[in-house]
């Protein structure tokens, strides 16, 4: 399937099902899902890295594995997403809701959090170092940011 062809909620869920089928690892990087509906989507080590997810809805979405770096998720709706073991580096998570998503052992190493949503995230384990937040970041409470190598930006 072209790269350039914007694809539907269900021929993502397709083609994500057909190369399972066929033993292969699911490759969507690159591509434009911005505003798709992938709510409950199983999308477990799947390659979105620099895929366009801006404003995607993912939320109960497993997710675990998924390889998102450098992945366009501004305003996203992650909300009890499965991001177990996640690769985020360098993702744009401006503004997304990860409220209660479970992000344990995720790596989120350079990724923006500006104004994220992550209420609470469970953030056990997770990479954090270089990550990019600032006054509007809702962290999980009792989380300790000065400790995890996230650093404030204005």
């Amino acid at each position: 399937m072209p790269p350039e062809m914007r694809l539907t909620s269900e021929q993502v869920i397709e083609f994500v099902q057909l190369a399972r089928a066929r033993g292969e690892r699911p490759d969507l990087a690159g591509r434009d899902l911005s505003t798709l509906g992938l709510f409950e989507g199983d999308f477990a080590g799947v390659d979105m890295h620099g895929a366009d997810l801006r404003t995607t809805v993912l939320s109960e979405a497993n997710l675990r594995g998924a390889d998102l770096s450098g992945a366009i998720l501004i305003g996203a709706g992650l909300q009890s997403a499965d991001l177990r073991e996640a690769n985020l580096r360098l993702a744009q998570l401006d503004e997304a809701n990860l409220r209660f998503a479970d992000l344990a052992g995720a790596d989120l190493r350079g990724a923006i959090l500006k104004g994220t949503i992550l209420d609470g995230a469970n953030l056990q384990g997770a990479n954090l170092q270089g990550a990019k937040y600032d006054v509007y970041t809702g962290w999980p409470l009792g989380f300790d940011v000065k400790s995890s190598g996230a650093v404030v930006r204005r």
